[in-house]
């Protein structure tokens, strides 16, 4: 059964979601998905790009060519996840509850302090724990976010 983790009080969602991308790839070397709406995809690969000068983490868009999708380490994907290759780590920056989830071995949910953001973690946290799945929290406040 998937693990799922939500990270709650992340300052940026951004620049949280690229330290735990370089954590999964450089140290851990997982194959992770990553699902956000459009407009955070485009940040989240602008970030990827100038994040570390050490610390490279390879990654394209779900709709690359087949061969690229599986040999990148991280794969942005706009909504659904479910046709991908990889099912190690998935990383949510959206919304809602992300198709495909159950397929991968962990989830990893992203939160800020944002009010709304936090409406729609509770209405995901809620979707899982019907559904039987543990759940464990992690309050990035006081810490880096």
């Amino acid at each position: 059964m998937t693990e799922i983790d939500f990270h709650f009080n992340a300052v940026d969602k951004v620049s949280h979601a690229c330290r735990l991308l370089r954590k999964a790839v450089v140290a851990g070397g997982a194959k992770v998905v990553l699902v956000a709406d459009d407009a955070m995809l485009d940040a989240v690969d602008a970030a990827l790009w100038q994040f570390s000068a050490v610390d490279f983490i390879g990654h394209c868009r779900s709709d690359s060519e087949a061969h690229i999708v599986a040999r990148s380490a991280v794969v942005l994907a706009a909504a659904d996840a479910t046709g991908l290759p990889h099912q190690q780590v998935m990383v949510n920056l959206g919304d809602g509850v992300p198709a495909g989830f159950e397929r991968f071995e962990r989830l990893i949910e992203v939160v800020t302090g944002d009010e709304a953001d936090r409406v729609a973690s509770r209405a995901r946290w809620r979707h899982y724990a019907e559904r039987g799945y543990a759940l464990k929290r992690h309050d990035l406040a006081g810490g880096a976010a």
